[in-house]
């Protein structure tokens, strides 16, 4: 009896330090990051870009390879083309706003990236570098004007403007994607 009661009372002192030892600990960089995570708007513009980037990808790779070359006109942009000139978009805006250009695209990789893999690869990394267009501004940054392309917005504009081609140019997939009789992904009947 004496034994279990000092077992128990050697339980009952260990257990608040074995609970403490095994619960997780929040460091400090950890409650910035919590504090630091997008709010308002610029969690909006996040969860759009997450939205309309993976029914684009969804898209892009639900189409066959061998569809990519596909254009409904000369002189109008193919399959490939449409969704590298968003990568390329993906790219070079965020950069109105301090992202880094991504270093996988030119002016010429409309032309030049043509395999389905690599273009779809790009399209994810693009969507990524949208993404990150809004990590790193504070909702007094979004007030704040840039200039682009030879005309005056604010940060909040671009970041819109940034969405309205991601959404433009999903519209023209689905386009596409149904005249070559593929139904896009999240529109299938389960």
């Amino acid at each position: 009896m004496k034994l279990e009661r000092a077992l128990l009372g050697i339980a009952l002192a260990a257990a608040p330090a074995l609970a403490s030892a095994q619960a997780p600990t929040t460091t400090s960089t950890q409650v910035t990051a919590v504090r630091a995570a997008p709010v308002g708007f610029r969690a909006e513009y996040a969860a759009g870009v997450d939205e309309v980037g993976q029914q684009l990808i969804a898209l892009a790779q639900a189409i066959p390879a061998e569809k990519f070359s596909w254009r409904p006109a000369p002189g109008v942009r193919s399959v490939s083309e449409v969704y590298v000139h968003v990568a390329q978009a993906n790219s070079i805006l965020p950069t109105f706003l301090g992202v880094k250009r991504m270093d996988s695209l030119s002016r010429e990789s409309e032309k030049t990236i043509t395999d389905k893999a690599r273009v779809v690869e790009l399209l994810k990394a693009s969507i990524q570098n949208a993404r990150a267009a809004a990590a790193n501004l504070s909702d007094s940054d979004l007030e704040k004007k840039v200039k682009f392309f030879g005309r005056e917005m604010t940060q909040r504009q671009l970041l819109v403007h940034i969405l309205n081609h991601m959404h433009e140019h999903l519209g023209q997939s689905i386009a596409y994607a149904r005249i070559n009789g593929v139904t896009p992904p999240w529109s299938k009947a389960e």
